[in-house]
């Protein structure tokens, strides 16, 4: 093994491919059910066979529960409370905090379920899992007649009930991996058998529908794996337990790469201080490998020393028709951010100057993009979070400044955003405060030939909020250029001069999970808490 390998240069953006694969223990029988414990940074996994749960940390593998009634997939709910999928008795059950274990779910129409097997938790509340029979086998479960005649993906409620069918009681020979995307607006489930993911719009009151097969053909003659536990990261990919390792595919369904680990992996999960470290139960071991992306937020990763997720959550995702959805009490850690207010000058956004004939000032006005921006910088100043201007400044004449775009062309046409003028001035409300930095530039994106990363390095800041004008312009490269360098860029809608049709499309086309589109800006200051 010399390298993970990427079928797309996109998958090189996710992990470095010469990423070496930790093993940070071993000697076990089969590993399955890894969990990071977001305050107390452990991790939590079970070995099915050997009926016991282990526990790593940096003081090294220690035992915590034996018997563990064959415990398979776990996970945390919002408060922390452990949920286990128990093979042995089939049943899912929630330990609290305080030794208490309460049995979520045991049976179906008056019959045993056959063995929960993974789990996940949605951010209301409600808690879906898959069951296959495997529980019922020898060696990783208790071997016995199987009640059901089927084996089903359900959900509980939120507050608790019976649980609920969520899909055709044939559609799945083994239903295995699951997890939600970052908006929650679809749920993937894998199938063992079937070597299929498939795909499914979740509804409003939490059921599903329009199931589709989005990756298939997960099987190799040459290596062993078959799909098995499944995450979803901050960008919308889906990294699957599948053979040689993990493939990894974007949202659209394309494979993208794979991590190439020494041993069969059977389940995967993300953790760390910072969330960067994936964390994979294979076969015999446990390995760990640090990656450029973390996971979507789950309600659990909120629940850290900061009172949130430590892993940066995209605000919001684009839909395939254009539409912006919020993702539910999505956080986002005020020690990483910073916000750019970018061109909200005299001549770009104020009647009488230079380009009010772009349409700059009405739309400013409709939006109240600056009162807005100025509300959003005053909040993060409160909470310590950096503001940057970003200005375009040239000198009388326009030297060093390439005419190979009409807009330059009519820059200096019009002599606007000269040093020193009225119209290169920030708009009233907008100025720059003490504390603030300032960064001049003479291209479209802020990044280009200017001290922006500089400045951002010396902070320790990766989330960046871009506020401004010129939209389809300015906004758009710099998110662009942004979210390539690794940055995690988000564009409140009412911060900016214009946000239309052509925005909406372009973030579409280039799959702008790593661009969240918010829609205000006390939706953003909420989100800093």
């Amino acid at each position: 093994m010399t390298t993970h390998v990427a079928l797309d240069p996109a998958f090189a953006e996710l992990v470095d491919l010469w990423a070496p694969v930790r093993q940070i223990g071993t000697g076990f029988q089969f590993t399955e059910g890894p969990i990071w414990h977001p305050r107390d940074h452990h991790l939590l996994f079970s070995d099915m066979p050997g009926d016991v749960r282990r526990r790593w940390d940096r003081a090294g593998v220690t035992e915590v529960m034996r018997p563990a009634n064959k415990c398979n997939g776990m996970t945390y709910d919002a408060d922390l409370n452990l949920i286990v999928c128990e093979h042995a008795t089939s049943t899912l059950v929630r330990e609290r905090t305080d030794g208490r274990r309460e049995v979520l779910a045991s049976h179906f129409e008056g019959r045993e379920l056959n063995s929960p097997n993974d789990v996940v938790v949605k951010s209301d509340g409600a808690i879906y899992f898959s069951d296959p029979w495997y529980g019922r086998m020898p060696v990783y479960g208790v071997e016995r007649p199987r009640q059901l005649g089927f084996q089903g993906v359900y959900r509980i409620p939120p507050g608790g009930g019976q649980p609920q069918l969520l899909v055709e009681r044939m559609l799945f020979d083994q239903p295995n991996g699951l997890c939600f995307s970052p908006d929650e607006s679809r749920l993937y489930i894998n199938d063992t058998v079937q070597h299929v993911i498939r795909v499914f719009d979740v509804k409003p009151d939490g059921m599903l529908s329009n199931g589709r097969i989005f990756a298939s053909g997960i099987v190799s003659a040459s290596e062993p794996g078959v799909p098995d536990g499944m995450k979803c990261d901050l960008f919308g990919n889906v990294w699957l337990c599948g053979p040689g390792g993990v493939w990894t595919y974007a949202p659209d369904g394309r494979l993208i790469g794979k991590l190439r680990v020494p041993e069969l992996v059977g389940n995967l999960t993300w953790g760390g201080p910072d969330f960067r470290t994936l964390f994979l139960t294979a076969t015999h071991s446990v390995y760990a490998v640090e990656t450029k992306v973390g996971p979507r937020t789950e309600p659990y990763m909120r629940q850290g020393t900061s009172g949130r997720a430590s892993a940066p959550q995209a605000g919001a995702s684009i839909g395939r028709n254009g539409a912006k959805k919020a993702a539910p009490g999505y956080a986002l850690d005020s020690s990483r951010c910073a916000l750019i207010i970018q061109d909200m000058q005299n001549d770009v956004v104020m009647e009488g100057g230079a380009f009010a004939s772009s349409g700059s000032p009405v739309h400013c006005r409709e939006q109240n993009a600056i009162g807005n921006a100025a509300r959003l910088a005053a909040a993060a100043r409160q909470r310590g979070i950096p503001v940057i201007h970003v200005w375009f400044v040239v000198e009388p004449g326009c030297p060093g400044v390439t005419m190979n775009a009409p807009l330059f062309e009519g820059l200096a046409d019009a002599r606007a955003l000269v040093r020193g003028s009225w119209g290169v001035a920030p708009v009233p409300g907008l100025e720059a405060q003490p504390g603030d930095h300032v960064v001049e530039k003479q291209r479209m994106s802020a990044w280009e030939g200017t001290r922006l990363e500089t400045v951002l390095k010396a902070l320790k800041r990766d989330i960046v909020i871009v506020t401004g004008a010129w939209t389809n312009m300015s906004i758009e490269h710099t998110s662009r250029t942004g979210a390539d360098k690794g940055y995690f860029m988000v564009v409140p809608e009412d911060c900016c001069s214009t946000m239309n049709a052509e925005w909406h499309t372009a973030s579409v086309n280039y799959a702008l999970q790593n661009v969240a589109v918010i829609t205000d800006a006390d939706a953003l200051i909420g989100a800093w808490g």
